[in-house]
């Protein structure tokens, strides 16, 4: 057990034996520190049935999610064949990076885009592939430099050697790994754009660049002007609230993504740094008492991406402890 693992666990006990008022405390000493936790999750959580010719790679991308999220989220399913009358989670309920809410922004560690309109429109989000280990997509702040309708594709001296049949120049078209659409970053060689091989959505597997499905980066594409911010984060753990309650999501680590990508299911790893209970007790401020230390201790193990609620019903606490 690591050492995050047992900070939970201590703080959870002491809940229930009548100490949260010492994680009161500590919560509302740092209150002045934290922002303001409100309308940040967007969604809605559903459940469909599944046909007999239905598989999670093709009802991710019918339903605007990725591969591994959609697998993620209902574990034990066989990806490929499912099976006439399974109910499968849509995980369409997305708590909010941690960023500045304006443009885009990408949370490699949950493989999915964030676009804030400006003026405070209906915020968007679509699943995107990333790169995988020897090709980490970079983190930071960047904007849109350049847009490109039917790019053209120049593959790096990197890329060539790694494939030598790649010519030095490939034009718009079907064998176009950049799709229809490119948003040019202020990163050289980094981009936002479509693909060829939209199955690829959803997963580590680029050598960099952020991939969309084709009709996302379509519609983004229209809507994002040069200029437009970009914020390139990893979040596995995020926090935020909705209607007064508090929700967290824990995404899988980039180790079990590779698994889930392998073998469709991933062995269980230590609860992680970045969900330190005192960050928890801190976003949720006077409600500590209300935090349901299950669905946390449920959540950082399972790491499964759903994302769910954290605070309890006032009048049930009674009946939970």
């Amino acid at each position: 057990m690591n050492n995050t693992a047992r900070k939970v666990g201590a703080v959870a006990m002491a809940s229930r034996t009548g100490l949260i008022l010492m994680a009161l405390m500590l919560a509302v000493s740092a209150i002045a520190t934290t922002r303001a936790f409100a309308n940040d999750v967007i969604g809605e959580m559903r459940v469909i049935t599944a046909k007999h010719e239905d598989t999670l790679l093709e009802l991710a991308r019918e339903h605007g999610l990725g591969f591994v999220e959609m697998v993620a989220a209902n574990p034990g399913v066989d990806p490929w064949v499912p099976g006439a009358g399974k109910r499968l989670r849509l995980p369409k309920l997305h708590v909010l990076p941690d960023a500045p809410r304006r443009g885009v922004v990408v949370n490699l560690a949950e493989l999915r885009l964030y676009y804030f309109p400006p003026g405070g429109g209906r915020v968007q989000t679509f699943p995107m592939g990333i790169g995988r280990d020897d090709f980490i997509t970079p983190k930071g702040a960047t904007t849109v430099v350049r847009k490109q309708k039917h790019p053209t594709w120049y593959p790096t001296a990197n890329t060539r050697r790694d494939r030598p049949e790649l010519p030095a120049v490939v034009p718009p078209g079907p064998d176009n790994p950049l799709g229809d659409y490119a948003l040019y970053l202020g990163w050289p060689a980094y981009l936002i754009h479509g693909t060829n091989m939209p199955y690829g959505v959803g997963r580590r597997v680029s050598r960099g660049c952020i991939r969309m499905y084709p009709e996302d980066i379509e519609y983004l594409f229209g809507r994002v002007p040069v200029g437009t911010p970009v914020m390139v984060v990893s979040q596995p753990v995020k926090l935020g609230r909705r209607d007064g309650e508090l929700y967290m999501q824990v995404h899988p680590s980039a180790r079990q993504v590779d698994q889930i990508e392998e073998r469709g299911y991933a062995d269980p790893e230590p609860v992680p740094e970045e969900a330190d209970p005192d960050r928890i007790l801190i976003a949720a401020a006077d409600d500590v008492w209300r935090l349901d230390w299950t669905a946390i201790n449920r959540a950082l193990q399972a790491r499964n991406g759903v994302a769910v609620r954290i605070t309890r019903d006032p009048d049930t606490f009674g009946q939970r402890f």
